[in-house]
C-alpha cells in the first residue's frame, strides 16, 4: 500500500502482564480521510492511541508516518485529544491555549492569534478569559479539540473526541473534523457513537480483544454481512417457509416477513417463492446499520 501521508500502524502488539492488549495490529490512516476507530470498552483502543503518542512502548510491531518511523519530532506535529480532560481547570481559556501552542514551537502572538479563532470557531470567543472550570463539560470538551488543533497538526488522534456533547455540539465539532480531513489530514477518532461514525467516516475499524476484526467503507462492511429482505405477501401463511436453504424468517410484522439470506443466495428466488403464494405487495433490501455490523463481527471473531 502506499504510505505517502498516512499513518501506518504496523503488527503492534502489547502486553500488561497476562493480559493481552493489542495482538498483531494493523491497519492505516490515510490523508483527508476521518477514520473511525470502535470496539467494546477494553478492546485495546485507547493503548494503540497512546502507542502512536508513544506515551506507550510497543512489544512488537512499529508506527509511520510518511513511510518513515515515528520520532520524537514527528510525534509533536501529532494532534491528540485524550478521553479524560488533561487541561488546567483554574487557567484561563486564551492564555492556556496560547501556552500549549508555544510548546509546539509556535510563536506567542501567533499562538495568541491561534487560540482566538478557534475559541472563536467553537462558539466561545466571549468565554476566552474564563477558566476552563466554569465551563459546562460539553465546552470543556471543545477547549480540549481546541487544544488539539492550536498548533495547526499534521495528524489528529481523538479518542471519544464526542462523549458528553449535545447535538448541537456534535454538529459543530463533526464540521471541523470533516474541514480538517478535507485539508489533507489523516483524522482518526475513536467513539461509541456508532450512527455518528457511520454518518461521519470516511473508513472504520472494529477492534476486539486487541485484534482488528473488520476494516473499510461502510459499504465495503455492509457487502460482508447476511442480505435481509423484507417481504409483504398477504396471500403468504404464518410463519411461512418458502423452501430456500439459507433463507431464515427473523422476523414478522403483520403480514409483512423479515428473511435472512446466507451469503450466495438470490433473494430473486426468494421473490418467486413469495409470488407463488399470491400477490406480494413489498420487496425491500435492508442494509445493516454499522450497530448491526459491529454485533456480527464481534460475535464472528469470538473464540
Amino acid at each position: 500500500m502506499s504510505t505517502e501521508r498516512s499513518l501506518e500502524i504496523r503488527g503492534i502488539s502489547k502486553r500488561f502482564g497476562d493480559t493481552v492488549a493489542l495482538q498483531d495490529l494493523s491497519f492505516d490512516v490515510r490523508a483527508g480521510e476521518l477514520f473511525g476507530f470502535v470496539g467494546r470498552n477494553g478492546a485495546g483502543k485507547t493503548t494503540a492511541m497512546r502507542i502512536v503518542l508513544g506515551v506507550l512502548g510497543a512489544d512488537a510491531g512499529d508506527v509511520r508516518w510518511d513511510g518513515l518511523a515515528l520520532d520524537f519530532a514527528a510525534r509533536q506535529r501529532i494532534g491528540y485529544m485524550p478521553e479524560e480532560r488533561g487541561l488546567y481547570p483554574r487557567m484561563r481559556l486564551s492564555e492556556q491555549l496560547a501556552y500549549l501552542g508555544e510548546l509546539h514551537g509556535m510563536a506567542g502572538s501567533e499562538a495568541r492569534a491561534s487560540a482566538v479563532r478557534w475559541l472563536d470557531r467553537f462558539g466561545l470567543k466571549d468565554r476566552r478569559n474564563d477558566d476552563l472550570q466554569a465551563l459546562s463539560l460539553g465546552n470543556q470538551q471543545r477547549v480540549q479539540l481546541a487544544a488539539a488543533l492550536i498548533f495547526g497538526p499534521d495528524v489528529l488522534v481523538l479518542d471519544e473526541p464526542f462523549a458528553g456533547l449535545d447535538p448541537v455540539a456534535v454538529d459543530v465539532m463533526s464540521a471541523v473534523l470533516r474541514e480538517q480531513a478535507d485539508a489533507g489530514l489523516p483524522v482518526i477518532f475513536s467513539s461509541h457513537e456508532l450512527e455518528l461514525v457511520e454518518r461521519l467516516c470516511d473508513r472504520v475499524g472494529i477492534i476486539d480483544r486487541g485484534r482488528m476484526v473488520a476494516i473499510g467503507t461502510v459499504a465495503e462492511l455492509r457487502a460482508g454481512g447476511r442480505e435481509r429482505v423484507w417481504i409483504d405477501a398477504p396471500g403468504a401463511p404464518a410463519a411461512w417457509d418458502p423452501g430456500i436453504d439459507g433463507a431464515r424468517l427473523t422476523q414478522t410484522d403483520g403480514s409483512r416477513l423479515l428473511f435472512e439470506l446466507d451469503p450466495g443466495i438470490d433473494g430473486q428466488a426468494l421473490l418467486h417463492a413469495a409470488l407463488a403464494t399470491g400477490p406480494v405487495r413489498e420487496f425491500g433490501r435492508v442494509e445493516p446499520s454499522l450497530g448491526e455490523i459491529f454485533r456480527t463481527a464481534i460475535e464472528g471473531a469470538a473464540p
